[in-house]
């Protein structure tokens, strides 16, 4: 069954819930290299996305997306999902379940008026069969 089929039960509120089919479709082509994308704790964002370039003993050489340069303990990488697990809507489905991806995942969501409602979802579903026994 199609996830477009599976958007009708929330009826208008479907695009603020989850990603269509072909916007799905069109982030499993993103290219995306998993051993050298990361995130590192920030100050003022929690976490940044970095391009690993370089890796010596404990220490990391990064590169922020602004262009710098930064030397980090490794212990501080945390691995970052690939662009198919952006705004999912089931955070136990992803690659790699860490601080960082949990808040990145639940920012773009937000920020994309996507609001996570897992609870909400699973309540619609009970109602539904609930109404379908009587």
């Amino acid at each position: 069954m199609s996830r477009l089929l599976d958007m009708k039960e929330f009826g208008e509120a479907a695009p603020f819930l989850r990603k269509t089919d072909l916007e799905l479709l069109a982030a499993q082509t993103v290219a995306f290299d998993g051993k050298k994308r990361a995130w590192i704790p920030d100050e003022k964002d929690a976490y940044i996305e970095v391009e690993i370039r370089e890796i010596d003993g404990d220490k990391v050489i990064v590169e922020t997306k602004d262009g710098k340069c930064l030397t980090v303990k490794e212990d501080d990488i945390q691995q970052m999902n690939p662009p198919k697990f952006d705004m999912i809507e089931d955070m136990a489905m992803l690659t790699h379940l860490n601080e960082a991806s949990v808040l990145y995942n639940l920012r773009r969501r937000y920020s994309n008026w996507m609001i996570y409602v897992g609870t909400i979802t699973s309540q619609l579903k009970a109602k539904k069969r609930s109404a379908l026994s009587h």
